[in-house]
């Protein structure tokens, strides 16, 4: 798997772990403070998860994002 489907794993989970009180922005905030990324590079990422429909137009994950998001956690689980 190459680097870039890693980083957009890493940022549907960050989504889909989100507490209800936390925003995009605050999801942003905390990836690029991993050092996994500047904030140009994180919003990029998250631009293509719209165009790619795994976000919605309310930067909620839709149901194909939701999906990504569980089996990006199995994923990182066995590792």
């Amino acid at each position: 798997m190459d680097e870039d489907k890693i980083v957009e794993k890493v940022c549907l989970l960050a989504l889909f772990k989100k507490r209800p009180n936390e925003t995009l922005k605050d999801i942003q905030a905390m990836l690029v403070d991993t050092g996994m990324f500047d904030m140009k590079e994180c919003k990029r990422v998250f631009r293509e998860l719209k165009a790619e429909k795994y976000l919605s137009e309310t930067n909620e994950l839709t149901l194909k994002g939701i999906m990504e998001a569980k089996d990006a956690e199995e994923m990182f689980k066995q590792r």
